[in-house]
């Protein structure tokens, strides 16, 4: 009794530590007032500030036109990665799998930096360095979701569809994309999730005028917090948490669907 007592204070502690922080901003950005000590009385003002500030509002749409455009070219190619690695004998696939690892591993800023140095000697800074940015390393994300499921599948149905006369791309659509296509979509929200609170590479290889969330909350920041932030990073843990349900609710629904096909197949 004891000894569960203490796990269990231990496991509150831990979530305390994780999300009191969380808690606290989501109370301050109903607050009344400027100050984060004093309570001045419930408001929804700095979500309606947030929404009539037009630095903010370009800000949220540059972070929205990117996350998206970044996350379906990112899962389009990281998909049609995941198939050409699966092809490959043993051998190459490890070493393709070891060289995927690599931007997973990579700190953030030297990835930022590097890509910058990259850019600057090709191109100019703008928008479309930040998109490339982000397709590059949300790649490795849609690959490592992907290639579970394409383990998962049976190689001689592809190719019995090929033998009866299936072209491959209606064979793939028919045979393989319903057992990857839960994988495709994780490595999607992956993507979305990744690329929605991206600051350092962002940061290294965005251009001047080019703003996202994360960094102008970085910029404000120097000037002192404005509870417009508040309500701003209330808004984007929302939108977070939402696609983790999404997520972990496609998981179990995939496990559910897998579990009721083996039993039916008994």
């Amino acid at each position: 009794m004891v000894k569960k007592g203490i796990e269990r204070i231990y496991l509150i502690l831990i979530f305390l530590f994780l999300y009191l922080p969380i808690v606290v901003l989501i109370v301050l950005s109903f607050n009344n007032s400027k100050s984060r000590v004093i309570w001045g009385g419930f408001t929804l003002s700095w979500y309606r500030e947030l929404f009539t500030s037009s630095m903010i509002m370009d800000a949220f749409r540059t972070t929205i036109l990117l996350t998206l455009a970044a996350s379906l070219s990112a899962t389009l190619l990281g998909t049609m990665a995941a198939v050409g690695i699966h092809s490959m004998k043993k051998n190459k696939r490890s070493l393709m799998l070891g060289a995927t690892n690599i931007p997973l591993l990579n700190a953030d800023i030297v990835t930022g930096i590097s890509m910058m140095l990259l850019f600057v000697r090709f191109t100019s800074l703008g928008f479309h360095t930040v998109l490339i940015a982000h397709i590059t390393f949300d790649i490795p994300y849609v690959i490592l979701n992907v290639l579970p499921k394409l383990n998962q599948t049976s190689r001689t149905t592809y190719e019995a569809a090929l033998d009866l006369g299936a072209k491959p791309l209606y064979a793939f659509f028919k045979i393989v994309w319903p057992e990857i296509s839960s994988g495709v979509l994780s490595g999607f929200l992956m993507a979305v999730t990744m690329s929605l609170d991206d600051f350092s590479i962002t940061y290294f290889t965005k251009g001047a005028g080019v703003n996202t969330l994360s960094t102008m909350i970085y910029t404000e920041l120097r000037k002192g917090i404005m509870p417009q932030m508040y309500a701003l990073s209330t808004i984007l843990f929302l939108l977070a948490f939402a696609l983790l349900l999404v997520m972990n609710f496609r998981s179990e629904r995939a496990e559910k669907l897998s579990e009721k096909e083996r039993s039916v197949s008994l």
